[in-house]
């Protein structure tokens, strides 16, 4: 039998800054956990890579991942992943590699999400855009305390 993972990925990517944060909630029945990280000097798909990628690390191989999301860079990934055996990335080398290795050993599908007040899109939403926030003057990443994930309003 395969784990069914949810995973709630949302990013926040200030142009003006080129400044871009991402945060994930994953649950896998009654399991929560969940990171924020963001960087300087990155567009929104590397932002939306970043989160992807490390949202996909915390599954376990072989789990069947939803990836939920209201982040348009995010939903905009399965179209570039279906595009990239004909257009290879020449950019995010780096991400490129650690996701082809998650997605080769997880079966992911991509759901549209909404993030209405009090759901786990909300939720990974205000920590990406804390991420942004702090990525500002240096790299940054950090862990989602277990209390504040309690918050998330995971569906059970």
């Amino acid at each position: 039998m395969s784990v069914h993972v949810r995973l709630w990925v949302e990013i926040s990517h200030q142009s003006v800054h080129r400044a871009g944060g991402w945060a994930y909630v994953w649950a896998e029945g009654s399991a929560r956990q969940g990171a924020a990280g963001g960087e300087r000097s990155a567009g929104p798909e590397r932002i939306a890579l970043a989160g992807l990628v490390a949202g996909l690390k915390a599954a376990p191989a072989g789990a069947e991942v939803e990836v939920r999301s209201a982040s348009p860079a995010m939903l905009a990934l399965p179209k570039r992943l279906a595009a990239v055996e004909t257009e290879p990335p020449s950019q995010d080398l780096d991400l490129w590699a650690p996701l082809t290795q998650a997605l080769a050993t997880r079966q992911v599908r991509f759901i549209p999400d909404t993030a209405a007040p009090r759901t786990p899109a909300a939720f990974a939403q205000a920590w990406a855009e804390l991420a942004r926030d702090k990525a500002k003057t240096k790299p940054f990443h950090a862990v989602i305390p277990k209390s504040n994930l309690e918050k998330a309003n995971v569906p059970a």
